[in-house]
């Protein structure tokens, strides 16, 4: 049972990772613009009206005005509702951009980088189906071996085992058993 709660927090800790690295990359490619850099950094310091260039920012607050720090925020917690709404697909990235477009949140850079914005997302969907079926091949295969092991035992009928592995069919245990007794 502990295997399998670590299994299901990996798997939400990689859904949160995907979402995360989805933002990240949005923040980092919005941000390798100068302007839009500068834009944050004299958000974040307004007592400095000499500022044309920058060396380095930190986001560290969130607040209600309509600044690029908090635009992007709002263009995270969109995010957040559509893939709460259609998932981890293009659909939520679309409709994340034009949601945002129509508040006018960072609307100037959708519409400049839209494709880019698009394909940086969905590229990170694609990493995540990826690790998604890694983890379900990596549990059948845990489940399998368990399974096996029980078998091996013969202290348990295969229904008995089916209710402890629930993941294999009956069908299944019954084919891995036929492959124990020919190795045995």
């Amino acid at each position: 049972m502990q295997d399998d709660t670590k299994q299901i927090e990996e798997v939400n800790v990689t859904r949160q990772m995907a979402k995360r690295t989805a933002k990240n990359s949005v923040f980092l490619d919005l941000f390798q613009n100068k302007s839009y850099l500068l834009k944050l950094y004299k958000t974040l310091h307004p007592e400095d009206t000499a500022a044309t260039e920058v060396l380095k920012a930190k986001v560290i607050y969130e607040s209600d005005t309509d600044d690029i720090i908090n635009q992007y925020i709002i263009f995270c917690k969109v995010f957040s509702e559509q893939t709460k709404q259609h998932g981890m697909t293009q659909k939520a990235v679309t409709e994340t951009i034009r949601i945002c477009k129509d508040r006018n949140v960072l609307k100037e850079y959708l519409l400049e980088r839209e494709k880019e914005v698009v394909t940086i997302m969905m590229s990170l969907f694609d990493e995540e189906q990826i690790m998604k079926s890694f983890i379900r091949s990596e549990r059948h295969d845990a489940d399998r071996e368990t399974a096996e092991r029980m078998i091996r035992k013969g202290k348990m009928s295969l229904e008995e085992i089916a209710e402890y592995v629930p993941s294999l069919p009956l069908e299944e245990l019954k084919e891995l058993e036929a492959e124990v007794m020919q190795l045995a």
